[in-house]
């Protein structure tokens, strides 16, 4: 494969690879910054109402368990430090490693319930699922493989959820998602050499579904799904020497979230989770030109699937404090046969805590903080077999770890003294 036709290949994978994960806090290009209280807890149990309103994103039944009208604001700031150390034979090694790659990237999420009557809620999720923003230094050793990375999504879910009995609770709604990427890497080897720019976005649709299953009081199973969404990503392929319009499809994966939350006393409960994220549905998407459809280059991503294990607990201390704690270990769909210097990605583990204070009886504040260590083979290695070996062979280690900060606040608007629907397990 020659060096032009390589740097096209690589440029149109932009949209698929999003960006490095050291700028994004789950497995390869995915987020885990929907919830504070999901935050707080590892993640565990968010399918079966763990993270209270926030739990929706994953299971649109739990909106069941929420009586009245709730909104609920959450806040989370991705503070991640990442770097790729150039290693020898690489033979621009002396342009230097990859400097600072990350950025920081506050993330909102916001959540509303409304409760029509003992059998019928209505729901909104606005969240984003997919996003990370990079930047290594302009001239590096690895800059014909990537300067910069930036992508955004956005989703939106009107909900529907049904209490069909004491026991079982069901939620559907349609997703509609928009998603945008501008990528960036060198025309040439030399410092001086100008960009290869591919941006562009998309807007489609998916659904989400889910169901919970109280068999007892203070036990609750839950299972929640959200579609793949193909989007059609539409933009500009641009060169020192034209700019090119361009198509290309991007699937994104089903996720299912599976959770289960057991009350040990009045005050004390564990939730555990489990979640499969259907990566390798991207397979070997191809970058086309815009106006006839012409494959210009496949991209064989290779991606394998995702899947995060999340065991956590909550205390109520007394009718106004309560905190939590968690430790997830996420299996990343990145290993070395498909790691690249955009989506240097691995294994990782969560380690989260967090606490809620009930200002009144409307009015809920929630704080979390968890540190994501990046664990197992973090190897780069570029070279002639690997489907992204663009002609220059690339070898080095990623290091890297996130940060998550997150604040989120929950507001009661009707009168909290209605009687609640059952079953109510949360106590703030």
């Amino acid at each position: 494969m020659g060096l032009g036709r390589s740097l096209l290949v690589g440029a149109g994978s932009a949209a698929l690879l999003g960006a490095s994960a050291t700028g994004a806090s789950a497995g390869a290009f995915g987020l885990r910054s929907q919830s504070t209280v999901g935050i707080g807890q590892a993640f565990a149990g968010t399918a079966s109402g763990a993270a209270g309103v926030s739990s929706a994103f994953w299971n649109p039944a739990t909106i069941t368990m929420n009586p009245g009208y709730n909104s609920e604001y959450n806040a989370t700031l991705v503070d991640a430090s990442a770097r790729i150390r150039v290693l020898a034979p690489t033979p621009t090694a002396g342009f230097g490693s990859s400097g600072e790659l990350a950025q920081l990237a506050p993330v909102p999420a916001t959540y509303s319930t409304y409760q029509i009557n003992d059998t019928v809620w209505l729901g909104l999720a606005s969240a984003a699922p997919f996003g990370s923003i990079t930047k290594p230094n302009t001239v590096w050793a690895g800059q014909t493989y990537s300067r910069s990375s930036r992508i955004q999504s956005l989703n939106f879910a009107p909900l529907l959820g049904v209490k069909i009995n004491e026991w079982l609770s069901v939620g559907i709604g349609p997703t509609v998602q928009y998603f945008k990427v501008r990528l960036n890497q060198a025309s040439g080897i030399a410092p001086t050499a100008g960009n290869i720019i591919l941006e562009g976005d998309s807007l489609a649709a998916g659904v989400t579904a889910g169901a919970t299953i109280t068999p007892m009081p203070g036990t609750v199973f839950g299972i929640g799904w959200r579609s793949g969404i193909q989007h059609e990503v539409e933009g500009t392929f641009r060169t020192p020497l034209a700019v090119l319009p361009v198509r290309v499809n991007v699937n994104l994966p089903d996720q299912v979230t599976f959770g289960v939350t057991q009350a040990i006393t009045g005050n004390f409960r564990l939730s555990a989770g489990f979640e499969w994220m259907n990566w390798s549905k991207l397979g070997t998407p191809s970058i086309r030109l815009a106006t006839l459809g012409n494959p210009v280059a496949p991209f064989p991503l290779n991606y394998k699937d995702g899947y995060l294990y999340s065991f956590g607990g909550e205390y109520q201390i007394d009718p106004q404090w309560a905190v939590r704690a968690g430790i997830a270990y996420e299996v990343s769909p990145i290993d070395v046969s498909n790691r690249s210097t955009r989506l240097p990605d691995t294994d990782r583990i969560y380690g989260s805590v967090g606490a809620s204070y009930a200002w009144s009886e409307k009015i809920t504040f929630n704080a979390s903080y968890s540190h994501i260590f990046a664990v197992g083979n973090k190897q780069l290695r570029l070279t002639a077999g690997n489907p992204l070996f663009n002609g220059l062979p690339f070898f080095g280690v990623t290091e890297a770890d996130v940060n998550l900060f997150s604040l989120s606040a929950r507001v009661r608007w009707d009168d909290p003294k209605v009687a609640e629907a059952a079953p109510i397990i949360r106590k703030f």
